[in-house]
C-alpha cells in the first residue's frame, strides 16, 4: 500500500467484514483482524461489561482500552466517538451523559454505521446518533463536542494530524477528549509495518509514543496525560506469519514494544480562531 486513500479502503474493506462476524472470531484474532491466531484470548481489549450502558450485541471485541472509564462525562454532555464501530463505546458514553445529553458515533464503514443504528433502535436510544463519514473531516460542526473518545481508531489513519486538527476543531473551548490507541516504543521489523493485514488489524499503522503525544501539543492542547498504558503482548503464531527467525527473535528480545495507551487532553477555554492551516498549533 502506497498512499493514504490505499490504505483507508483497505481498511474500509477489513471492518465491513469484521462487522459481519461475532464477537468470538474478532476477539481471537489481532484487533479484528480474520483468524490470524490459534491461541484464542482477546490480544487488545480490556473487559467492558461491568460498565454502566454495556450492550453484548455492539461490543464486537475490537478496542484496546476503555476510554469512556476515563472520559470525565458529565450528565447533559455532547460526547463524540470517534470511529464508533457497532456502538459499544457510544452506548457506555450515554449512560454517562444521560437522557439529557447526546452521543453521536462517526464511522466511515456503512455495515458498522447500519450495525450500530440497529442496536440504538433495538435500545430505544433517541439521543444516540451515527452519521457516516471521516473522522480526519468529520460531518460536525465547530466546537459542538464537550468531550470526545475513541477506541483503536487513530493508529488505523494515516493523516493521524488531520484527525487531532479535526478533534480540536469540534470540540467546544475547554472540552477535552479521552483516546485509546495504539503505539510503539522502538522501531518494529520491516515485516510488521509492512503487512497488509496488519494494518488492518492496528499494528502496523501504529506510530511512536512520543511522536504520538508531540502531534497532541502541536495542534493546541493542554493538560495532556497518559491514563492507561499497559504492553500488547502478540502471539508468537501471529509474529510467525509476518517475520523471518532474525526478526522474530529480534522483536521478543524487546528492542521494540507495542503498547496500548489512553490519552487525556484539553482544548484551551479561549482556543484560537483558525485562519489558516497552521495557526491552532
Amino acid at each position: 500500500m502506497s498512499n493514504e486513500q490505499e490504505l483507508k479502503e483497505l481498511v474500509r474493506q477489513k471492518y465491513s467484514e469484521i462487522a459481519l462476524q461475532d464477537k468470538e472470531d474478532n476477539q481471537a484474532s489481532c484487533c479484528g483482524a480474520t483468524g490470524c491466531s490459534t491461541e484464542v484470548y482477546n490480544i487488545m481489549s480490556d473487559d467492558y461489561t461491568d460498565l454502566n450502558g454495556y450492550n453484548s450485541d455492539a461490543d464486537l471485541g475490537l478496542g484496546c482500552g476503555l476510554p469512556t472509564q476515563f472520559a470525565k462525562i458529565k450528565k447533559g454532555d455532547v460526547v463524540i466517538d470517534l470511529g464508533s464501530g457497532a456502538g459499544n463505546d457510544a452506548f457506555i458514553a450515554r449512560a454517562e451523559t444521560g437522557e439529557t445529553g447526546k452521543v453521536i458515533g462517526i464511522d466511515f464503514t456503512e455495515a458498522m454505521i447500519n450495525k450500530a443504528r440497529t442496536n440504538a433502535e433495538k435500545l430505544a436510544f433517541h439521543n444516540v446518533e451515527f452519521r457516516f463519514g471521516d473522522i480526519e473531516n468529520m460531518p460536525v460542526t465547530a466546537n459542538t463536542a464537550d468531550v470526545i473518545v475513541s477506541n483503536c481508531v487513530l493508529n488505523l489513519v494515516p493523516n493521524k494530524d488531520a484527525v487531532i486538527k479535526d478533534i480540536y476543531r469540534v470540540l467546544k473551548p475547554g472540552g477535552h477528549f479521552s483516546i485509546s490507541d495504539v503505539v510503539l516504543i522502538g522501531t518494529l521489523p520491516d515485516g510488521l509495518r509492512k503487512s497488509a493485514e496488519m494494518y488492518a488489524g492496528c499494528v502496523s499503522g501504529a506510530i511512536q509514543k512520543d511522536v504520538y503525544l508531540e502531534l497532541i501539543q502541536h495542534n493546541g492542547f493542554k493538560n495532556i496525560g497518559i491514563q492507561k498504558e499497559k504492553v500488547i503482548n502478540i502471539p508468537t503464531d501471529i509474529l510467525k506469519d509476518h517475520l523471518n527467525e532474525e526478526e522474530l527473535a529480534q522483536y521478543q528480545s524487546k528492542e521494540a514494544g507495542i503498547f496500548s495507551i489512553t490519552v487525556y487532553a484539553e482544548k484551551p477555554t479561549e482556543a484560537k480562531t483558525c485562519c489558516g492551516p497552521d495557526c491552532c498549533n
